[in-house]
């Protein structure tokens, strides 16, 4: 009994760690490549328990999900001899393991070779262009290139890219700095001219003025000399039409018009009292007698 059941024990140990060695999982996340002494015999894609050969056959996993590449930034000299700092990325997905396996080797491998692929694609790409280039619509046109040729690639290696971008572009710093320098001479000229232009406007605008405020103060001083010789005619026919209605009156007027302008406060006078000045200070007209 004992000797049944320790076997029966070594028995159902036996089948566990082989059915352990024959059964493994994909997840939904995953594909299996099954390798037998190293050699690819066939992929397992969908998700769930599978079984393989224990001892003789081992399994690699894949991700199916889409996954990054990030080659290093590299330095490219563009069709203006401008030098520019590209970091590209790109998204791939991998949809044949057995190709992967053989093309690529190891996940390293292959984001090491198509890393390069990828760089030597965008610097041969970007290097047909300018610099001012790189913010019109020619860079998506470009991008679009280097897509399609990078797709192209994929293909042997088992990969499916679905996308290609520059994450930056950077301008080096000796790059950087001639830009800088030169588009601050060109502000500083464009400057220059704009004062040189709004001092010439001013000067134009102030000898318009000028002109403009000669030509006004002349017809004025023309109208006032007009309406004052105008005034001075309407008092003269005044003055002479008064005199002859009572000249004598008109004299005696004229007369304290004169004493109020000549008779201020502080004037000193030394004439005849009998001066025709003081003439109505001695006599009371006529008129006023009566």
């Amino acid at each position: 009994m004992r000797i049944g059941a320790a076997l029966f024990v070594i028995i159902v140990v036996v089948l566990g760690f082989v059915a352990n060695m024959s059964l493994f999982t994909v997840h939904q996340t995953q594909q299996a490549l099954v390798l037998q002494f190293g050699n690819p015999v066939r992929v397992e894609q969908t998700p769930g328990l599978k079984v393989k050969m224990p001892f003789v056959q081992n399994v690699e996993f894949y991700d199916n999900r889409i996954l990054d590449l990030d080659p290093p930034a590299q330095e490219i000299i563009l069709k203006d001899q401008k030098r520019v700092n590209v970091d590209a990325f790109a998204r791939y997905k991998i949809i044949d393991p057995l190709e992967y396996k053989k093309t690529a080797k190891t996940n390293a491998n292959f984001l090491n070779v198509f890393g390069q692929r990828l760089n030597s694609a965008i610097r041969a790409e970007i290097g047909k262009i300018l610099l001012g280039d790189m913010l019109t619509d020619k860079r998506a046109q470009i991008m679009a290139e280097i897509a399609t040729q990078m797709k192209i690639n994929a293909k042997a290696f088992g990969v499916e890219v679905i996308d290609v971008r520059i994450g930056r572009t950077d301008l080096p710093q000796d790059t950087a700095q001639s830009v800088y320098n030169r588009m601050r001479s060109d502000r500083i000229a464009s400057a220059a001219q704009i004062r040189a232009v709004g001092e010439q406007q001013k000067l134009r605008i102030e000898s318009e003025a000028d002109r403009e405020r000669t030509v006004i103060l002349a017809e004025a001083q023309r109208l006032s000399e007009i309406l004052r010789g105008e005034g001075e005619g309407e008092r003269n026919l005044i003055l002479v039409t008064a005199q002859n209605q009572d000249p004598e009156f008109f004299a005696f007027y004229r007369s304290m018009e004169a004493y109020g302008a000549a008779l201020t406060d502080g004037t000193t006078w030394v004439l005849s009292p009998d001066s025709e000045f003081f003439r109505y200070f001695n006599e009371v007209p006529v008129q006023s007698a009566q």
